[in-house]
């Protein structure tokens, strides 16, 4: 058969990895039908499609790659009937040739991102049954002309919450009442309707609406009470009503809409704000409804009203997400009326429920029961009884202890139980032992990770149909048995992080074709030895074995597995070189997440001309070397430090925009040379990681490009010249560790004046020289200042004193992470990573991480120039826990009121030209753990407390003014027992010291002992000795008189 004659194709449900839609497809002249749906195609609408004139049905829908402006030639389609671009990334405004589909039925252009307004030309499309325009940028005015849709029986209109500009409708504009078809209505974010008065009067005129949602709409209770009820009664067929995610407050508005319609089966008041007691202003709730959604409110006290309990159809009842704090038994019991015998799903998940487990056998046909997250503890009775027909139970994260009654065991149409996240405690055989009543012929997953179960593994075969199994972050331990085998139906088993130990063999997983995800990590006594040429029976979506023992060689029956989108082979013990099949797995896939570092794998990484999209990929810690293949950049996170890679050019500069990578660290490598001056390429790059390198010459000008940039880490390398101008741009950095190198020049005055988001700045171990610019101030988020051992000088600005963040508390439960923002064609979202900060604490370099950095607030001025006085301001720095201003050339007094620094760990003050006493406020500091106060001219008595008198004595010595404990010299009356002893300045820098004359000293004593020693001793030497002094006193003497002898001759 030839193409031409082709009247209908279906390529939906395939894989084109964004290829573009083939162009001769608009010449097959005889296509009535063409689904390319959900296929995973890229590029534009070929524009000759416009040409296939016998088209009735057109679905692109959900391809997410599509992209460009929709073709104004689809408006030649004058038979199409069916036109749906939903799910993709078209822009730009919506042609108004759509008009011209005077046949047309349906049109979705929803999920896009559509611009500009709504055509008034779809007004003409006089057949149309349904519209989706919803979820788009659209804005401006819905058009009047909707209202000819006299056909119209489904209607999406609106765009996301975040977005601005939103669709609005003109008040008093009548069109919707028009609409005498509609049976389904659904308005998003539409910006004005909370103050349309005659919005709802309109609705209310539509005979068959069955389906109403107003999501999102910023919605309150004068919208609803304002009205008569008189003008607002729905017709007989409204069943479903949608008010989720508005600002409703009053529980009146329940009250409200139980006299809106007599017939309404299903309503949502979810995510607004309604709060107070349930028992208040309720009253009779309706005879039909089936299902009621108050989730994520703020209902507190009342527990349930009774008049729920009375609601004889409620099926489903989800008030999950409020501050329900009733014990539990009173809850079941405002429960006990008719509904015991009508409800199925009951949603208390997120309150505050206290008590245990009552007996819900009252409950007829309860089929899923939610109370995780709450307050429930103890021990659960063995009275506790369930329905006959409970299918789920989920008690999660809350403050259960023991072990699972025998009950639960006798729960026979039980398909899944998860008690995750609380503290069980029982051994795990006796669990299995409880659950094997009739329970094991229905239970199919089983969810107890997160407690304190201990004990071995059991014998689950009793489990015939048990599909997911989770215990991770337990006790569980002992050696699993040569000849255990796990249930051959399991589809996901997660058994992270316990104490099991042994050698996991083929013969363990036989017969488990169904097994996709498989968590073992963290499991350090654990092996798995699989026969050379084995074949799993299995193909695994999700791979862990981190930290179990795969090595030393790498994994054969991996090659296998072509399906995996996450595996975590981390600190494997595996030191080999990675088989080109796996670097080929991974090249021609998408969207992995691939973790392999902390091995010893080696070897050079080969290039594949692909440009997929990857997640994360994690190779540090490894022995690879060679060039980065360039084939990696299409990772969003990608860390490759710790190895031996030698060349980053050919990764860096290959030709091509890099739109994915946000993370990427390749420090503690190899490379040398000039940093490739091709950071333009990068749009998206968030952090940056090229420390511990020997990269040498300026820092590449192109970095300022980087304009999402939150993380720049240059650390010890060979890096010169200033810091470019060009990094100003880089507005979003929060941390910049340029330290030990040898940059040079003045510190910019823009750090402070344009990077005004940094936390952490450190510019140490360089030759930085003169003064600290004022608009280092600015810096107000600044929780380290590290400019240790440069050639800075001037004196310390008093405007230190708002540095807002060391003036705040803050805990570790503030920490929320650092991330960014990133988006790809068919997902977005927030990644965090987290901030290493390497800094010189008590006297060694020590790497902070995570939440630790959030407690961290420190300034590092040491072994620099400044002179002048300590400012007094620096005692507003409440918050601050390490301060070293050490080996400067500071004077006057230490501030009285440093004692303000309560949070003080670290104070080093040595080695400046400090005068007067010690502030006795020092001694309000009682964290304290690091005191330095030596080689300054500090006098008087040490301040009595046992924090100071705790340090060692050197902390104050060559304070020769000093006295008292922990010093040896007493002090009489705040003074020294003897008179003082001036003290000279001492220049560190002077060769002649004390201590060179010591050395001269020591010197002399043991070349004289070692000289005349010997002559003392030896006798015959003494004579020798002797002899050579006569003959050289001799022979001086003759060459005396001889000289005389021609200096009077010559005269």
């Amino acid at each position: 058969m030839e193409l031409q004659q082709l009247k209908y194709l279906n390529l939906s449900w395939n894989d084109f990895r964004g290829r573009g839609i083939p162009e001769f497809l608009g010449s097959l002249s005889n296509l009535r039908y063409l689904d390319l749906s959900c296929s995973q195609f890229g590029g534009k609408i070929p524009t000759q499609f416009g040409s296939l004139s016998h088209l009735k049905y057109l679905d692109l829908a959900g391809n997410f790659y599509l992209e460009g402006s929709i073709p104004r030639q689809l408006g030649n389609l004058s038979q199409l009937q069916y036109l749906d671009l939903g799910g993709n990334q078209f822009e730009g405004k919506i042609p108004s040739q759509i008009g011209s589909l005077s046949q047309l039925q349906h049109l979705d252009l929803g999920d896009n991102s559509l611009e500009g307004n709504i055509p008034s030309q779809i007004g003409n499309l006089s057949q149309l049954q349904l519209l989706n325009l919803r979820f788009n940028s659209l804005e401006g005015s819905i058009p009047s002309q909707l209202g000819n849709l006299s056909n119209l029986q489904k209607l999406y209109l609106g765009r996301y919450s975040d977005d601005v500009g939103a669709p609005k409708i003109d008040d008093g504009d009548h069109w919707l009442s028009n609409l005498i078809s509609l049976t389904h209505l659904s308005l998003y974010n539409i910006s004005n309707l909370n103050t349309s008065h005659s919005f709802l009067q309109m609705i209310a005129k539509l005979p068959k609406l069955r389906e109403l949602r107003l999501f999102d709409c910023s919605l309150s209770d004068h919208f609803i009470l304002s009205l008569r009820p008189s003008k607002f009664n729905f017709s007989s067929s409204l069943s479903i009503l949608d008010l989720s995610v508005n600002s409703f407050t009053s529980s009146m508005i329940l009250q409200r809409l139980s006299n809106v319609t007599s017939n309404l089966v299903e309503l949502d008041l979810s995510d607004n704000l309604l709060e107070g007691s349930t028992s208040n202003h309720f009253g009779h709730v309706m005879n039909s409804l089936e299902h009621l959604d108050l989730s994520s409110n703020i209902f507190k006290e009342g527990g349930i009203p009774k008049s729920f309990g009375n609601s004889c159809a409620l099926s489903s009842l989800d008030m999950s997400g409020n501050k329900l704090n009733k014990e539990l038994s009173v809850i079941i019991h405002q429960l006990s009326g008719c509904v015991r015998f009508s409800l199925q799903e009951l949603n208390l998940e997120g309150n505050q429920i206290k008590g245990t487990l009552p007996d819900l056998s009252i409950f007829s046909v309860l089929k899923t029961l939610d109370l995780s997250a709450n307050q429930l503890n103890g021990k659960t009775p063995e009275s506790s009884k369930f329905p006959s027909l409970l299918e789920s139970l989920s008690i999660r994260s809350n403050n259960l202890e023991g072990g699972i009654p025998k009950s639960f065991g006798n729960a026979c149409a039980l398909r899944s139980l998860d008690m995750s996240n609380n503290s069980l405690s029982e051994e795990f055989p006796m669990i299995i032992h409880y659950l094997s009543g009739c329970a094991r012929y229905s239970l199919e997953q089983l969810y107890l990770g997160m407690n304190q179960i201990n004990g071995t593994l059991p014998d689950f075969s009793i489990f015939s149909i048990l599909k997911e199994l989770d215990l991770h972050g337990n006790k569980l331990n002992g050696e699993i048995p040569k000849d255990y085998k796990f249930p051959p139906q399991l589809k996901r088993l997660d058994m992270q992080s316990n104490s099991l130990k042994g050698v996991l063999t083929d013969y363990h997983f036989a017969n488990m074709s169904m097994l996709y995800f498989l968590e073992l990590s963290d499991n350090s006594l654990l092996s798995l030895a699989f026969r050379q040429n084995w074949v799993p029976p299995f193909q695994l979506s999700y791979i862990g074995l981190r930290s179990c023992k795969l090595g030393p060689v790498f994994p054969k029956w991996l090659e296998t597995q072509n399906q995996f989108g996450d595996i975590d082979i981390s600190n494997a013990g595996i030191a080999d070189m990675v088989p080109k099949w796996f670097w080929a797995n991974l090249a021609f896939r998408e969207e992995i997440s691939m973790n392999i570092s902390y091995n010893n794998l080696h070897g050079i990484i080969p290039n594949f001309p692909l440009k997929n999209l990857y997640h994360s990929l994690i190779l540090g810690s490894n022995q690879f070397d060679g060039p980065i293949p360039p084939f990696l950049r299409g990772s969003l996170y990608l860390d490759l430090s710790k190895n031996k890679f030698s060349d980053s050019r050919s990764f860096l500069c290959v030709n091509g925009t890099v739109e994915s990578l946000y993370q990427l660290d390749i420090s503690n490598n190899h490379f040398s040379g000039k940093i490739p001056d091709c950071w333009s390429h990068f749009k998206s790059l968030s952090y940056l990681d090229l420390s511990h390198n020997n990269f040498s010459g300026r820092i590449p000008t192109s970095m300022g490009s980087l304009l999402h940039l939150q993380a720049l880490l240059l650390r010890n390398n060979n890096l010169t010249d200033e810091i470019p101008f060009s990094l100003r741009s880089c507005t979003n950095l929060v941390m910049l560790d340029i330290a030990e190198n040898r940059l040079s020049g003045l510190i910019p005055t823009w750090i402070g004046s344009e990077l005004q988001e940094l936390q952490f700045l450190s510019l140490g171990r360089n030759n930085f020289h003169g003064s600290l610019p004022l608009k280092i101030c600015y810096l107000s988020n600044i929780q380290v200042l590290d400019l240790s051992l440069n050639s800075m000088s001037g004196q310390i600005p008093k405007c230190i004193k708002i540095f807002t963040s060391m003036t705040q508390k803050t805990s570790s439960r503030d920490y929320q992470g650092h991330s960014y923002l990133f988006e790809t064609h068919d997902m977005s979202g927030n990644r965090t990573y987290d901030l290493n900060a390497l800094l010189m604490w008590k006297g060694s370099e020590q790497m902070f991480k995570n939440n630790v950095i959030l407690l961290l607030k420190s300034i590092d001025l040491s072994s620099n120039h400044f002179s002048g006085e300590i400012p007094l301001e620096i005692e507003n720095l409440f918050e601050l826990v390490s301060l070293n201003l050490s080996r400067n050339h500071l004077t006057g007094k230490i501030p009285s009121n440093i004692g303000k620094l309560t949070s003080l760990d670290f104070l080093d003050l040595s080695r400046n030209h400090l005068v007067g006493s010690i502030p006795s406020s020092l001694t309000q500091i009682d964290r304290l753990g690091v005191l330095d106060l030596s080689h300054n001219n500090l006098s008087g008595e040490i301040p009595t407390g046992t924090q100071l008198q705790s340090f060692n004595a050197s902390c104050y010595e060559d304070n020769l003014d000093l006295c008292g404990p922990p010093l040896e010299k007493l002090c009489i009356d705040g003074k020294p027992a003897q008179e003082p002893i001036v003290k000279l300045p001492e220049d560190e820098n002077l060769f002649f010291t004390c201590e060179f004359y010591m050395s001269m000293a020591i010197g002399f004593v043991i070349s004289f002992c070692g000289v005349f020693g010997s002559i003392l001793i030896k006798r015959s030497w003494r004579h020798a000795y002797f002899k050579f002094i006569s003959n050289l006193s001799d022979a001086i003497y003759v060459m005396a008189a001889v000289k005389v002898f021609k200096w009077c001759h010559r005269g």
